[in-house]
């Protein structure tokens, strides 16, 4: 059977609802196939946040094979709802929050984008400050004086040096996400096998320097029984899920440029979990060569850069982590919020509008001190986050497949007053799904009898949101526009 990709005929402009920025992509604009989807994984994975999961879990008594088996699963779970959500965005050709308008109603659907856009600013904030933090190491290679520009003078708990190449690599991200999508996509492509050969020579630099793999690899760990591990293996598990949950919403912002359900669902599967889990393992294995080269394991990449006896070496390892850090913030962090404040208010935020709201309150939020702590970094930032996005990847999956088998009327979700308007274009139902859980999925970060739920807050809010949707919503008539859609669309 034919694959149905789908594209609005319609003029929908005067829609409050409609911009060009949020309009369904056209089949002529749906050039990503299976290595533009793998190249923005492994661009995404190669970060600075992606080696220290490991070093998190480590901390926290894992061994280096427990923590990239914990990073492992969390990848390859979350790729399920990943490659679910993102089907819609094929077909349709729509970003994340017009998906969410299915569910949560025309205006409801703000609902959804802005608790995405919210941590999608958070993660904007702490992505930028590693990258400024490289062009701040690698400024301090090039000029040593650099580092002492206005002595003990700070800004906000950032001296005066890391608070200027803060905003050099803000501006940066700026700029490149004001070219637009294809910029994106130009930028993925040809990042991904440089980023891949310059891990891979790190790698077998350290071995040789080290002379093997270093201590890390040969620790036991501290959990020495199946008990202990468990224990801290579940919140590591939901933590892990958290840190592409929000991708799993917004994938169709990028699957809705794919030449067909192939192309994203082979992509993504060869790209997240394997990309992760490489990564993840090579930065175990570099910063366990580090303490027998150093004296110390180096997990941040950035300082390493640092420790090369050969000031080019050192440069050029520090843009190679600055080019990263950037491919990660701009495809991760910038593009879904972009969408999501436009969706706010269609005819006044543009898609680089809202991307500029993402980089102010991403300056706001001070990320700097949400990477204080690792084990704070795990369990409050992605633990509690992935409790607030597992119930509306659930409520989404459920409307979607089972309630709609796929079929959405797509010229009203951009209509004021149609089939998705609902209650004055909120879902009610949707929207008391979300509610519960959310709270079932958090209760137990202020109920310690009830810890055993946040735990697993990615699950619980996951299963809690999208069974009680389906409850609600099963005397609910729906309309399949199998025959009304060939009126608006073109196959």
């Amino acid at each position: 059977m034919k694959e149905q990709l789908f594209e609005l005929t319609e003029d929908l402009s005067n829609s409050r609802l409609y911009n060009e920025d949020l309009a369904p992509t056209t089949i002529k604009q749906r050039t990503w196939d299976t290595y533009h989807f793998l190249s923005l994984w492994v661009g995404m994975s190669f970060s600075i946040p992606t080696f220290m999961l490991a070093s998190g879990l480590i901390s926290i008594g894992m061994n280096w094979k427990q923590a990239i088996f914990t990073i492992f699963v969390g990848n390859l779970i979350v790729l399920i709802p990943m490659i679910l959500n993102g089907h819609s965005g094929t077909k349709y050709g729509i970003p994340f929050p017009v998906l969410c308008r299915s569910a949560f109603g025309t205006f409801g659907a703000n609902i959804a984008a802005l608790l995405r856009a919210g941590v999608a600013c958070g993660w904007f904030g702490i992505q930028t400050y590693i990258g400024g933090s490289a062009i701040n190491t690698f400024l301090g290679v090039v000029f040593p004086g650099w580092l002492k520009l206005g002595g003990n003078f700070n800004i906000l708990g950032l001296m005066l040096p890391q608070a200027i190449t803060f905003m050099i690599f803000w501006l940066i991200t700026m700029y490149i996400i004001f070219r637009g999508m294809n910029a994106v996509k130009k930028l993925e492509a040809f990042a991904a096998p440089l980023l891949v050969l310059y891990i891979i020579a790190l790698f077998i630099w350290a071995v040789i320097a080290a002379k093997g793999l270093g201590p890390i690899v040969s620790q036991p760990g501290k959990l020495t029984n199946f008990g202990e591990f468990f224990k801290v293996f579940i919140p590591s598990l939901t933590g892990m899920i958290g840190f592409w949950a929000t991708l799993s919403l917004n994938i169709p912002d990028f699957t809705r440029f794919a030449k067909g359900q192939k192309s994203q669902i082979l992509g993504q599967a060869l790209g997240l979990p394997t990309s992760m889990g490489l990564f993840s393992l090579l930065g175990v294995l570099i910063a366990s060569a580090t303490i027998v080269i150093y004296g110390e394991p180096i997990w941040d990449f950035s300082q390493l850069m640092t420790k090369f006896s050969n000031p080019i070496v050192s440069m050029i390892s520090l843009l190679c982590v600055i080019f990263a850090t950037l491919t990660t913030n701009i495809a991760a962090n910038v593009v879904s919020p972009a969408n999501d404040f436009s969706n706010l208010l269609p005819k006044y935020i543009s898609f680089k509008s809202g991307g500029l709201i993402t980089g102010i309150i991403g300056i706001l939020i001070m990320p700097w001190r949400l990477l204080a702590d690792p084990s704070g970094y795990i369990y409050n930032w992605l633990g509690t986050y992935s409790g607030v996005l597992g119930p509306i990847a659930g409520i989404m999956i459920c409307d979607y497949w089972i309630y709609r088998r796929t079929n959405l009327n797509l010229m009203d979700l951009y209509t004021e007053e149609g089939e998705y308007f609902y209650s004055k274009g909120f879902n009610i139902k949707a929207i008391i799904a979300l509610i519960v859980g959310v709270f079932f999925a958090l209760i137990g970060k202020i109920v310690p009898m009830l810890s055993v739920l946040s735990d697993y807050a990615w699950f619980v809010g996951f299963f809690v949101s999208g069974i009680l949707y389906f409850l609600l919503m099963y005397n609910t008539s729906v309309q399949f526009y199998n025959t009304e859609i060939s009126k608006h669309l073109n196959e």
